[in-house]
């Protein structure tokens, strides 16, 4: 590939240490810590696996950070093992700190190389950080990570909702990131070979609301949402190429 996906921002090499406490700063304002939302991504994407009927034991964590959805992955989704992989070598080294779980490992992009063997690929605001040019060799890795069949769960930010503006205002590693349309992130995921299985989008009402969170999930089709979710496929037969035949 011409551009890496180490093109990933290392800066959160000077973030991996007060992560959690910097997003947890932005987080405050929906009345809520990081592990509210990590649980309901990974709770949402456990039912939409179900309902496809993929059965998923290895997945890869692309852009890991300090590994908080790798051990939820396990515990929510059930899956075996998890590699998290990551440009910033100091989130590494944070994550494998403190998640000693076996079925959990992490590493740099640049040292896990694709194989085809995964059943289930996930990230979530990893894509918002990647510079736009950069972001094919990102779904490119992804899409050669995994096997024919597996599906890719592609989280991030709605920028159509007023409060994802506010949050991520408050975050210091978030206020210049360049976010992502539900639109241009199904497109760019076709770009790079999947097939678009849903979108849906969640995380509506700020805990002052919560009582209203009981209807959030029949509210998944409006583009309203504080996050949104894009599952996609990798197909399981190669596209076809249509063949010209020559006029004789």
């Amino acid at each position: 590939m011409k551009d890496q996906p180490g093109s990933l921002d290392p800066q959160f090499d000077r973030f991996a240490e007060d992560y959690d406490a910097a997003l947890n700063r932005g987080l405050s304002v929906s009345g809520e810590a990081k592990e509210f939302f990590a649980e309901g991504r990974l709770r949402w994407l456990r039912h939409r696996l179900d309902k496809l009927g993929a059965e998923s034991e290895r997945a890869l964590d692309f852009g890991c950070g300090t590994g908080t959805s790798g051990s939820l992955l396990i515990s929510l989704c059930g899956l075996q093992n998890v590699l998290g992989v990551e440009v910033s070598s100091k989130s590494i080294e944070v994550a494998r700190r403190i998640h000693p779980d076996p079925r959990l490992t992490f590493g740099l992009i640049e040292e896990c190389k694709p194989r085809a063997d995964f059943d289930l690929a996930f990230c979530n605001g990893v894509f918002h950080h990647v510079p736009p040019a950069n972001r094919p060799a990102c779904v490119e890795y992804v899409f050669r990570s995994l096997r024919p069949g597996g599906c890719f769960a592609f989280f991030e930010n709605n920028p159509w909702n007023p409060g994802t503006q506010i949050v991520m205002s408050r975050i210091p590693f978030d206020r210049d990131a360049i976010k992502l349309s539900p639109l241009s992130s199904g497109g760019m995921l076709r770009a790079g070979g999947f097939e678009i299985v849903t979108t849906d989008f969640l995380f509506f009402f700020p805990k002052q609301l919560a009582w209203f969170r009981r209807i959030e999930s029949h509210l998944c089709k409006l583009p309203l949402g504080a996050q949104y979710l894009v599952l996609a496929r990798k197909p399981t037969t190669p596209p076809t190429v249509r063949q010209v035949v020559p006029s004789p």
